[in-house]
């Protein structure tokens, strides 16, 4: 019997995050929602309005035997840009920034083991990387509407994905 283990990443809408997590081989679950911020059981008008400091994330249910969390890390890296500041695209305001939510000491260790290896990839050199890598917070879940949106869609991906 396997045994699970989260990870938190929050890189702009996390409707796109959410896909690109369900698609890594050892995710056994996702959730998007909100965390990092004052407001508890924020909603998504709340978080929208600026005022709660919460970031769109994506609760990442994984299978360790399957997949590592620096895996993770490389998915998270590559995924979106980490170099724009509470942005991803046309998305803008603080609830899109770029954060890496651990967990425990390991997952802060290989987070911030990770981000030295993501500023030194060619595709970000001569920007600096604005990923910020916070202990996690409350992780407030998103309205059921928001879960899996893309596949309720019949989207593949979003604009920015």
């Amino acid at each position: 019997m396997s045994t699970t283990a989260k990870a938190i990443f929050a890189a702009g809408c996390f409707w796109g995050v959410e896909e690109t997590f369900r698609k890594v081989r050892g995710v056994v679950n996702t959730r998007v929602g909100y965390t990092g911020g004052s407001l508890e059981n924020p909603t998504y008008r709340d978080v929208c309005s600026g005022r709660t400091q919460h970031a769109e994330a994506v609760e990442v249910e994984y299978d360790p035997s399957q997949v590592s969390y620096e895996t993770l890390l490389e998915v998270f890296w590559n995924s979106h840009d980490p170099t724009t500041l509470n942005r991803q695209g046309p998305d803008v305001g603080e609830q899109y920034r770029s954060a890496i939510f651990y967990l425990d000491g390991d997952q802060r260790t290989a987070a911030e083991a990770s981000k030295t290896r993501a500023q030194d990839a060619e595709r970000i050199r001569g920007h600096s990387i604005v990923t910020q890598i916070v202990p996690a917070a409350t992780f407030w879940p998103a309205e059921e509407y928001h879960q899996r949106y893309l596949e309720k869609h019949g989207q593949k991906s979003c604009r920015i994905c």
